[in-house]
């Protein structure tokens, strides 16, 4: 299986931590945050890896390099201008092949196990779902046994953890802009083929500076 590292984004959150540094290569605990997810995939014996870059995407290249150091394969997808979630992966459907493949956002920790993910029958998605950290109270998504729903009562939070079949990009094949993979979500949730289960483990997202000071500092 191949997995991509989403790490294109400006990070502006993070800023001023960003302004010279790409997000991804911010430390925690003395290691960069892309280092962590690619120590995830290699726990779970995923050593082909796929990473889009656009700002500051020489940084993460020149750190990275092919891979080698650490024990993996990586290929890169250069965005002139960051394409946002899908628009990325769609550049970079080539270099991921036929077969399911994981995607990770390169700014968050957690301890799932990637080795365990899989697609149910029917379904072209199936995303990792975490109780609502307080940075997002109301919530993404809502699941009916392991289908994904739009909210209702009981609501997740998407981890930024995902499993997907190159078909569930297959109708946005003719983009070459941005595109979120939120439009993607709702549409294969109208056709029922989004599916997702609830994680109770550890998960953090490095998302702003404040967050990154509690993380380093526990």
């Amino acid at each position: 299986m191949k997995a991509m590292i989403l790490s294109a984004g400006r990070g502006e959150r993070m800023m001023p931590l960003t302004k010279d540094t790409p997000k991804p290569l911010i430390k925690v605990h003395d290691k960069t945050l892309i280092e962590h997810s690619i120590d995830t995939l290699k726990n779970a014996a995923i050593t082909d890896v796929v990473i889009n870059i656009a700002y500051l995407g020489e940084k993460i290249q020149a750190h990275l390099g092919d891979g080698d150091k650490f024990g993996i394969n990586i290929e890169y997808s250069i965005e002139q201008n960051a394409l946002e979630t899908a628009g990325g992966i769609i550049q970079a459907l080539s270099l991921l092949g036929d077969a399911p493949f994981i995607v990770i956002n390169s700014d968050i920790l957690y301890d799932y196990d990637l080795s365990t993910l899989a697609l149910p029958n029917n379904s072209l998605a199936h995303l990792l779902l975490i109780d609502n950290p307080k940075h997002n109270p109301n919530g993404d998504f809502s699941l009916t046994g392991n289908k994904i729903t739009l909210p209702n009562t009981q609501t997740y939070t998407f981890s930024g953890i995902g499993l997907y079949h190159p078909n569930f990009f297959q109708s946005h094949l003719h983009n070459n802009g941005k595109l979120p993979l939120s439009t993607l979500f709702k549409e294969a949730i109208n056709n029922k083929q989004l599916t997702g289960e609830h994680y109770l483990g550890y998960w953090q997202d490095i998302g702003t500076p404040e967050r990154l000071r509690v993380v380093n500092n526990s």
